[in-house]
């Protein structure tokens, strides 16, 4: 299923706004996807985050969003 899926985001990758083509556009989102993860760490090392529990997931998912969104606009 995992396949079928990869392989429909191949095929339709203008359709998601990735006008430039498939390897620049998952180049871009693995790199956007590292740096939610690497901020979501870092912000889970800061005491006063740490004790509001999904504020570090939060955060990187609102990043990681809004970076994939952005890379599809451009």
């Amino acid at each position: 299923m995992k396949l079928f899926w990869s392989l429909a985001w191949i095929r339709h990758a203008d359709d998601f706004g990735y006008s430039h083509g498939v390897l620049p556009g998952t180049i871009g989102t693995v790199a956007v996807l590292l740096t939610a993860v690497a901020l979501g760490f870092a912000l889970h090392r800061v005491d006063r985050i740490r004790r509001l529990r999904f504020a570090a997931p939060a955060a990187a998912i609102t990043f990681f969003t809004a970076g994939v969104l952005w890379l599809a606009g451009s």
